[in-house]
């Protein structure tokens, strides 16, 4: 009998609502993963990052004393990260399009908003692991390629000088179904392919 797709992929999963810790570790259990660490704030979680390797780090937003996103941040341009290009999937209840857009700029790999369900989990997992994304490192920024797909890009740089979010978002910006968050964090993606 083929092992189960997760057994040998290693998840650290930083959350500080010991229930949605419980649920998690349920979820990837249920499709096979066997080793799981869990972490109630950022900074424990860049403490247990030193000595276990993780595969994909499912982190919430919302914890204190480091969230989710200055998180995401220190794994990925800390000059002590021991893995700054680890799969990060941020899974908060945050829906906003602002949040969304700052978690990717932060170098989240996927997003899913809570409630989760077990499908909408296992396919962002299966999305860093089936369609990792290259990294890019520019002035600012060093995480995942927003594009899914390798094309040319031979126009001027829209973004170039822009420091702040177009001004049609509002102070927070509309809410977004998680469809839509998979559209905003996989731009580029063909019609009729999976995510």
């Amino acid at each position: 009998m083929a092992e189960p797709y997760l057994a040998n992929v290693k998840f650290l999963v930083v959350e500080d609502n010991k229930f949605m810790q419980t649920v998690i570790r349920r979820v990837l259990n249920s499709l096979g993963t066997k080793e799981v660490r869990e972490c109630t704030d950022g900074a424990d979680a860049l403490k247990v990052l030193k000595t276990f390797p993780a595969d994909i780090v499912i982190t919430d937003w919302a914890m204190e004393p480091l969230d989710g996103i200055e998180l995401t941040r220190m794994i990925r341009t800390a000059s002590d990260s021991n893995n700054p290009y680890v799969p990060i999937i941020m899974l908060t209840a945050y829906s906003e399009m602002i949040r969304i857009v700052e978690a990717r700029d932060a170098g989240v790999n996927e997003f899913v908003v809570k409630p989760i369900s077990v499908n909408t989990l296992f396919s962002r997992i299966q999305a860093v692991i089936e369609k990792p994304r290259t990294f890019i490192r520019i002035k600012n920024f060093f995480g995942p390629d927003r594009r899914r797909k390798d094309m040319p890009f031979n126009e001027p740089d829209r973004r170039k000088g822009r420091t702040t979010l177009p001004d049609n978002l509002g102070s927070d910006g509309p809410d977004l179904d998680q469809d839509e968050i998979n559209t905003l964090m996989n731009p580029g993606k063909g019609e009729g392919e999976a995510s």
